[in-house]
């Protein structure tokens, strides 16, 4: 299974504040968002007790850290 993180551009011009646009996000089907970027991982099985359906933001982080330059 894989997981995404995808990165959006949001132009707010009726000014109702970063709260307000996150909540649109997350419960209103009516937006058009434009997609900047994303970016897709493995997350293996699925499962309860996997890190993503606990909101594990440690889990979260390491799996999309930036790659490391040598």
């Amino acid at each position: 299974m894989k997981a995404y993180k995808v990165e959006l551009l949001i132009v707010d011009s009726e000014n109702v504040g970063e709260h307000e646009i996150r909540f649109s996000l997350q419960n209103v089907r009516y937006l058009y968002p434009t997609v900047k970027s994303i970016q897709a991982r493995d997350i293996g099985e699925w499962h309860d007790d996997h890190p993503l359906n606990r909101g594990d933001e440690s889990y979260y982080q390491e799996l999309f850290k930036p790659p490391a330059h040598p």
